[in-house]
């Protein structure tokens, strides 16, 4: 007698005879079907249904009959078994994503012993699995997937989130592709439940990943990635479907910090970035959020020329900066709140972490209170990687009295008010895919002080409103935020600049992207 474990333990498989082989692999179709049968009926029911899925996307039909028939007809529908046909097989038997060794290694085993004997190795391995469990997985047929995977699941709310939330809706509202997730492994694909697809909308406090919910796999869609996913096991698959399955791969382009300015950045993030940029190698499309991301990522994709790639598609589709419509009420209630009486109020937006450089900003505001100057100074911004040197910073120059404060936390209409109170704004970072805080202080008709090179000085020549600096040389920022503090003609004129730069909305955004992404 031959024992394996199912999903609930112990079950006896019939026979023994001429079908098996070694220690319970089959040695044929005839034999793999007795398997199937003599396991427990929810894993055989569930081997029939998948392979029913894969026969009827590769077969347009499915097969009628007992297990036999099933597995005859999956094994009719793959012949020629390539690269695809192999990614579709194993995403859908094993309900997991596969990654690229799989891929080669099934593809091997068809050319040297045959189809169906990788297709009976193949489920003979699954349903030999004690740790499996066995949902159900449904192929999609050629659709637009949108993976809001994170900004679905958690409460952030940091710029990359922002810019998911912003085309995701309208994304629904315009094209009404299907929102995807991933089961918490990260191994598979799942559709989002319809409070799921509200959070990633909207935002809202973060929920919980349902256990066994569908499997999703993609055949030949168009995927589309708003967010950062640097998770490997998820990037790893993501690379497998993008080079074997016909789903094409096609995302926003953030920044490639972790690349060009690494010492900036968390060094558990640089592990997953490269393994982000393994499968952007085999993307379609990628949308940069700036001229300056696209001169990044070509220049990372001219150098796939030594692997043989010839990278994606790199467009730049510049990130908007949509301010809502000044309500002189809540204007009046920002100065109340932020200004410490009549004294001009300094703004800078963004986490604490060492690339958006505020130690330096913190450096510059204590020699122009030794000056003698008079300004209070808010951060709007989380503690982040290797915040801790600010934090402390922070606190000796509050506990001397200087007028700061910082908030770790904000609303949209917080933020929205505290451009509008400050005299103007401070983003001195050392590299930014787009530099949202620019470009949202100056739709607020709010100057900024910024840097002089990459996506921060490509917002300030489209239309002004900016003094720019090297953010590298303290004494350069510390004249900017004196002569800010002090010139009220160059502000009114820097500031009129601001008010009259050229409108562009998310709507704007939301559609040149979907154009870039979504296109053939």
């Amino acid at each position: 007698m031959v024992w394996l474990r199912s999903v609930v333990g112990r079950v006896r498989v019939r026979g023994g005879g001429p079908g098996l082989v070694g220690r319970g692999v089959p040695a044929d179709l005839g034999g793999l079907a007795e398997l199937v049968d003599g396991v427990d009926p929810v894993v055989g029911a569930a081997v029939r249904q998948r392979a029913g899925e894969v026969t009827a996307a590769l077969a347009a039909g499915s097969v009628s009959g007992g297990t036999r028939a099933v597995l005859d007809g999956l094994v009719g529908a793959l012949a020629p078994l390539d690269g695809a046909r192999a990614w579709l097989l194993l995403a859908t038997m094993t309900g997991r994503l596969p990654d690229g060794s799989q891929v080669d290694s099934l593809i091997r085993t068809a050319e040297l012993d045959g189809i169906a004997t990788a297709v009976t190795r193949l489920i003979s391995r699954c349903v030999a699995q004690d740790d499996r469990t066995w949902p159900a997985v449904r192929i999609v047929d050629g659709q637009h997937l949108v993976d809001v995977h994170l900004t679905a699941a958690t409460d952030f709310a940091k710029g990359i989130q922002r810019v998911t939330r912003e085309v995701t809706r309208r994304w629904v509202r315009d094209h009404q592709p299907t929102l995807i997730g991933w089961h918490a492994d990260l191994t598979a694909m799942r559709v989002l439940s319809a409070a799921e697809a509200q959070r990633a909308c909207w935002g809202g406090s973060a929920g919980t990943l349902p256990a066994d919910d569908t499997v999703v796999v993609p055949w030949r869609c168009t995927y589309l990635l708003p967010e950062l996913a640097i998770e490997i096991d998820q990037v790893t698959r993501l690379q497998a479907m993008a080079q074997y399955s016909g789903t094409t791969l096609n995302l926003i382009g953030y920044d490639l910090v972790p690349v060009t300015t690494a010492e900036t950045i968390n060094e558990i993030i640089a592990p997953g970035f490269a393994r982000n940029l393994s499968a952007v190698r085999y993307a379609r499309n990628v949308a940069a959020i700036s001229e300056a991301a696209a001169e990044e990522y070509r220049g990372w994709s001219a150098m796939l020329a030594g692997t043989g790639l010839p990278g994606p598609r790199i467009a730049a589709v510049p990130l908007p900066a949509e301010a809502p419509a000044a309500d002189p009420d809540a204007v009046a209630a920002g100065n109340r709140r932020l200004r410490v009486g009549r004294l001009p109020l300094i703004l800078v937006v963004g986490s604490h972490e060492p690339r958006k450089n505020h130690l330096s900003v913190l450096h510059a505001a204590e020699l122009l209170w030794r000056e003698g100057h008079q300004f209070g100074l808010t951060f709007i911004g989380g503690n982040a990687w290797s915040s801790e040197p600010f934090v402390h910073r922070f606190g000796q120059l509050v506990g001397a009295g200087r007028p700061m404060e910082a908030f770790t936390a904000a609303t949209d209409e917080l933020l929205w008010r505290a451009y509008r109170a400050a005299r103007f704004t401070v983003f001195p970072s050392f590299n930014e895919g787009f530099g949202l805080p620019v470009a949202e202080s100056l739709a607020c008709g709010t100057p900024v002080i910024t840097s002089n090179f990459g996506s921060m000085k490509e917002i300030a020549d489209a239309g002004g409103g900016a003094l720019l600096i090297d953010p590298r040389d303290d004494h350069d920022l510390v004249d900017a935020m004196r002569t800010l503090l002090t010139d009220d003609h160059l502000h009114a004129e820097l500031s009129n600049q601001a008010r009259s730069r050229p409108p562009r909305t998310w709507d704007d955004y939301a559609d040149e992207v979907w154009a870039a992404l979504a296109s053939a």
